[in-house]
C-alpha cells in the first residue's frame, strides 16, 4: 500500500507542478496573440510565424494542463447520479471510468500518434504556412507528451479509488493545492 500511497501522492504533485508551468504560458499567448491583433489593425502589417507562435503555445498549454485538470476533477462530466453516490460509489465510479474509458483512449492516441511523430521527426516537418515556424515535429511529440502525463494521473486517480474502496483514504491527507498530496 506504501508504494501505491507514495506513487499517487508524486503523480498528483508533478501533475499540479505541470499544471501550473502550463498555465504561465497563457501569458505569452495572450500578449502575442495581443500583438498579432494591434499590428494587423492598426499597421496592416502581419507575420505568419507570429500567430503561429501563440496558437502553438495555446496546444500545448492545454496538453500540459490536461492531466492536472484530471487531477483537479475539472473535465467536462455527466454526473447526473456521481454528485449523489457516496465517496466509496464515486471511487467505484472512477476506478471503472479509468479502466473503462480513460486507458483505453490512451492507447488509441498513442497508437494512432507514434507514427505520424515519428515520421514527423524523421522529416523535421515544418508549418506547411509559408514563413512558418520549422519545428512542427516538436508540437506534435506534443500529443505523445499529453498521453503519458494523462495515462500517469489516470493510474493515479485508480490508485486512489483504490484507496477509497479498501478504506485507506486516510493515508492520502491532503496536503497540497487543490485538496491533493
Amino acid at each position: 500500500m506504501r508504494g501505491l500511497v507514495f506513487f499517487v501522492k508524486i503523480t498528483d504533485r508533478f501533475s499540479g507542478w505541470i499544471g501550473h508551468a502550463a498555465a504561465w504560458l497563457m501569458i505569452p499567448v495572450v500578449l502575442v496573440a495581443f500583438g498579432v491583433v494591434l499590428m494587423r489593425y492598426l499597421f496592416s502589417v502581419g507575420y505568419p510565424w507570429m500567430q503561429e507562435v501563440y496558437i502553438w503555445l495555446h496546444g500545448v498549454a492545454f496538453m500540459l494542463a490536461a492531466a492536472s485538470v484530471l487531477r483537479d476533477e475539472g473535465h467536462v462530466r455527466v454526473d447526473l447520479f456521481y454528485k449523489r453516490f457516496s465517496p466509496r460509489a464515486r471511487a467505484w465510479a472512477d476506478f471503472a471510468g479509468v479502466w473503462l474509458f480513460l486507458m483505453p483512449m490512451m492507447f488509441v492516441v498513442i497508437s494512432m500518434s507514434w507514427p505520424i511523430v515519428m515520421r514527423s521527426w524523421r522529416m523535421l516537418e515544418r508549418s506547411p504556412t509559408a514563413d512558418g515556424l520549422p519545428f512542427l515535429y516538436l508540437l506534435k511529440s506534443m500529443v505523445l507528451v499529453f498521453c503519458v502525463l494523462v495515462t500517469l494521473q489516470g493510474l493515479a486517480l485508480a490508485g486512489r479509488s483504490l484507496l477509497v474502496i479498501l478504506g485507506r483514504e486516510d493515508q492520502l491527507a491532503p496536503t497540497g493545492p487543490g485538496g491533493h498530496a
